[in-house]
């Protein structure tokens, strides 16, 4: 009667996203030939998913196939999971096709055709359709990806842009197609397509480029120092010291020493920036910059304007912010005080954590923030160090901005002084490099992985402390000592220890020294002072 033989009801598979983390999503399409004519979705859609029959309509009939006349009902199933965005756009197609006959169900089964055809059983799909037939990107393709093998299915079918993405997953075959007619021809076995080639993920892993060497920022050979020791342990850093003594530009510097991502990092990365909609649909491996893959660790520097939700994350359904976009890499927050404090107390979660929570009347989801923040702030709001008791007073009230507990999760403080004419003027001036620190950096975690795999020295806990940074006697008394007199919590003991753990691996060492501890107590200079 409308043109279409049986089945009346297509399944096919797609996903949807919990934070970073995919979920498997049955469409249901039913066409019924009884009642009214009348089209539904079902299943918590949001807007964009209500629109999508509209979009599929235009995309079918433009690309030359017959839309059936008919009730139509389209379930998104589990029906309690809110579904959102364009994902759905191309299942939902599929689905219209095989239950009005345009894709040869029978013929999938039997797998009669010259070319082999896909069985839609085997795969998910995902992507947003133009009017014209043609299929756009969408995010969270590499976390589908990750789904269909945790699934034990054989593959993906993406929008041939999100591809590459979908390819770094291991054991994954991934279909990327750019017309509904070419989805049409693999099902129904009449194009030859070959999968989209898999990625050695570890071969396209890059050093971190920094804008700046550090052999341009004259002197602060003592800052040098303890921006190395926080790149080789992962440590967070705070540097204090009157405006212009290179403060910035010596975070700017910084990505240049830190060690390169692994293979596991650089996939964790990457699912967060394409659940976050912020990975490259198009580039080329030239030069790092590539579609598929986030190569190097991250450096997100967010203005003290940025809003809660684009700082921590959030929105309706959440996102991940800029503390988990900084995942595995660098968080620099330039002028720490002007930040709005209530933004900066939620840093106190991701510091012990390592991850954000965010709560909403449906759902509760969890992003991964192990990040290593770098700080910067002025002694005073005018940007000098204090000179009398009226400056310190006003220095008290500026540090007051940001808060003791916060501070505490900081590991290393420390100060940036003004730099003496004879060091700025001088002609044969050179201070420590890039190339000098980065080879530090490198040397110290190759010990740690050697030790305790891919986990930080930043990240140990007090009973890994315990078993991995044995002290002397000497060494125990002083850290005893430091503790008692200078009033430093709990949290500093075993911050205290975890820095002089990473100052023993630059150094070679595999106990820790009265040097080494000596050393790391003075990194916490502002404990009595906020």
């Amino acid at each position: 009667m409308f043109g279409y033989a049986p089945p009346m009801l297509a399944h096919i598979h797609s996903f949807f996203l919990a934070g970073i983390d995919a979920h498997r999503c049955e469409v249901e399409v039913d066409l019924s030939e009884s009642g009214l004519a009348k089209e539904d979705i079902v299943g918590l859609p949001d807007a964009a998913v209500r629109e999508s029959l509209d979009r599929v309509r235009a995309a079918i009939q433009n690309s030359g196939y017959p839309f059936p006349v008919g009730r139509l009902l389209v379930n998104l199933a589990p029906a309690d999971v809110r579904k959102e965005g364009p994902v759905y756009d191309l299942p939902i197609a599929v689905g219209l096709l095989m239950a009005t006959g345009t894709v040869n169900a029978n013929r999938i089964h039997e797998g009669q055709s010259a070319n082999p055809p896909l069985d839609p059983r085997q795969f998910l799909f995902a992507g947003e359709l133009a009017l014209d037939g043609r299929v756009r990107p969408v995010r969270g393709i590499i976390a589908m990806a990750t789904l269909a093998r945790q699934l034990g299915l054989q593959g993906v079918v993406a929008p041939a842009e999100n591809a590459a993405e979908a390819a770094v997953v291991e054991g994954v075959v991934t279909y990327g197609v750019r017309t509904l007619t070419e989805i049409v021809g693999l099902l129904n076995g009449g194009l030859n397509m070959e999968p989209h080639p898999p990625v050695d993920v570890a071969s396209m892993i890059e050093s971190t480029p920094a804008e700046v060497d550090f052999a341009e920022v004259r002197g602060q050979e003592g800052v040098k120092r303890a921006l190395t020791i926080a790149a080789a342990g992962g440590h967070n850093i705070l540097m204090l010291g009157p405006a212009g003594t290179g403060k910035t530009m010596m975070a700017r510097a910084l990505p240049g020493v830190l060690p390169p991502l692994s293979a596991e990092e650089a996939l964790d990365i990457t699912r967060i920036y394409s659940a976050g909609g912020h990975l490259r649909t198009s580039g080329s491996v030239e030069g790092g910059d590539w579609a598929g893959l986030i190569t190097r660790r991250p450096v997100r520097a967010p203005h003290h304007t940025v809003s809660s939700a684009g700082f921590i994350g959030g929105g309706q359904i959440p996102k991940p912010g800029e503390v988990s976009l900084a995942h595995r890499g660098v968080l620099f927050l330039d002028e720490l005080p002007e930040f709005p404090r209530g933004i900066l107390e939620t840093l106190r979660q991701p510091l012990e954590s390592d991850s954000v929570s965010i709560s909403r009347v449906h759902s509760s989801v969890t992003f991964p923030a192990n990040l290593m923040l770098v700080a910067a702030m002025n002694p005073t709001s005018k940007g000098d160090m204090p000179t009398n008791d009226a400056s310190r007073r006003e220095m008290d009230r500026y540090l007051s901005r940001v808060s003791g507990p916060l501070i505490d999760r900081i590991d290393i403080h420390v100060e940036a002084p003004a730099v003496p004419w004879k060091e700025l003027s001088a002609k044969d001036a050179r201070g420590t490099s890039t190339a000098e620190m980065r080879e530090c950096v490198l040397r110290a975690h190759e010990q740690q992985v050697k030790r305790q795999g891919s986990v930080r020295n930043a990240r140990l806990r007090g009973k890994d402390l315990d078993r991995l940074a044995p002290m002397g006697e000497r060494a125990h008394a002083l850290l005893g000592q430091a503790i008692t007199e200078l009033g430093l919590s709990a949290r500093a003991y075993d911050k205290i220890r975890r820095i002089a753990r990473t100052i023993a691996d630059l150094a070679g060492d595999e106990a820790l020294e009265v040097g080494h501890i000596a050393e790391a107590v003075q990194y916490r200079l502002l404990d009595r002072r906020v």
